[in-house]
């Protein structure tokens, strides 16, 4: 029979009605609040930068390649879609990519005017990614023989020029010479990110390719997902290297960096945030077992007197700290994972899209971070546990058969 174990499990029966009594139940609570609060604040976290990038990722994909311009306009030269295509498919970390052409233009209704940029796109090589975003109406069909008459709007293009989908809107391009397109408005979409949404009319990239007599095989640019954006920057610069000299890779970080700094910067206050709850139950946790050992010290120099050792003594209250952090992780992981479950099934906390670019708050579960966050708490708090336990060595059996 382990005595320790044995000796801890009467003390936590006896304690019952006792000062110690109180501060377990304090270091149970603070190490459940602060598991849950970690638990909650990275399953949002995650689900912010899971609905953000997948906003960003569904207008410009991981890289984008098209012609080199010194002008940087959004109107760029044409490129041989063909033999762009034979270059992608020889790298395996590339999941898919998609042509795309853009084409600025006026959007005229009867009271209102607006410049947009109509972004032509195809489905020949899968769906587009733009489909996750349609809030009403349907996505664009592409007739086998010609360019659709179809086009998507924003919700906020939608409000200020009072269209609503099946009504018909006049693009007025700026060339030579002029030209002038009849539109059907088949859907309306919704990113919360007005770098889209105040700019990008989705169209059929045929219609680009008649506006600037360009062939058939000719597109803008390729759109490029890989299969772990992780590897980003190793394949850009492979990619980048392989190019010929007058074409352009740009990364999605690049072309979009404050959003990504933005969510940098979530990241740094939740490990600050992290680092500080952390620190909040391990001292919890510490002053609990010196105040055990305090209100103990009577019985430590008994056992010592009768030849238990600093060890068996010291195992003694280390169970009773890991009996502690178990209790405290159970009640954490209920109460985090049950709020994360609440709302990711019932959404009851809503968010202004206008600010933060969605309208519920978002939450992704992630076994790994749960795990993480699980075995930091568990190893910080066993630690904690060990730091008191070394005051046991100094208690002399015969001043602590005194102590009172």
């Amino acid at each position: 029979m382990n005595v320790s174990r044995y000796i801890s499990q009467k003390i936590e029966g006896s304690d019952s009605g006792s000062f110690t009594s109180s501060v377990t139940k304090i270091a149970i609570i603070s190490i459940a609040l602060g598991l849950a609060v970690m638990l909650v604040s990275f399953a949002i976290l995650e689900g912010f930068r899971n609905e953000i990038q997948a906003k960003i990722f569904s207008f410009g994909a991981h890289l984008t390649v098209s012609k080199y311009d010194n002008n940087n306009s959004l109107e760029v030269e044409p490129i041989n879609g063909a033999e762009l295509t034979r270059d992608l498919r020889r790298y395996p970390q590339i999941k898919s990519s998609q042509p795309f052409a853009r084409k600025t233009a006026i959007i005229k209704t009867r009271d209102e005017v607006l410049g947009v940029v109509l972004k032509g796109i195809d489905e020949e090589n899968g769906p587009s990614p733009m489909r996750q975003n349609l809030v009403t109406g349907k996505f664009l069909t592409f007739p086998d023989t010609a360019a659709a008459e179809q086009v998507l709007l924003s919700r906020k293009m939608a409000d200020k020029l009072r269209l609503k989908v099946g009504d018909d809107a006049l693009f007025y391009f700026i060339q030579n010479p002029p030209r002038v397109r009849k539109f059907v408005v088949a859907g309306i979409y919704q990113t919360g990110l007005d770098e889209f949404d105040e700019v990008y009319v989705i169209g059929d990239i045929r219609q680009v390719r008649e506006l600037n007599t360009w062939a058939d095989s000719l597109v803008g640019g390729y759109e490029v997902v890989l299969k772990d954006f992780r590897q980003l920057d190793p394949v850009s610069d492979n990619l980048y290297n392989s190019l010929r000299y007058d074409l352009k890779l740009d990364k999605i970080t690049d072309q979009y960096a404050q959003l990504f700094d933005w969510l940098q910067l979530l990241n740094r206050n939740v490990i600050i945030f992290l680092v500080l709850i952390i620190f909040v139950a391990t001292f919890n946790m510490v002053a609990t077992i010196f105040i055990m050992i305090l209100e103990r010290t009577n019985m430590i120099g008994i056992l010592k007197a009768i030849g238990a050792t600093d060890n068996q003594i010291r195992r003694m209250f280390f169970f009773r700290g890991f009996n502690l952090t178990v209790k405290g992780m159970l009640w954490g992981n209920l109460v985090g994972l049950g709020f994360c479950a609440v709302q990711y099934f019932f959404h009851p906390i809503p968010l202004d899209p206008e600010n933060y670019y969605m309208d519920r708050v978002p939450i992704f579960w992630d076994p790994r971070i749960i795990l993480l966050l699980n075995a930091a708490v568990f190893t910080t708090s066993q630690l904690a546990v060990l730091i008191p336990t070394y005051l046991i060595a100094r208690i002399k059996p015969v001043v602590a058969i005194k102590f009172d």
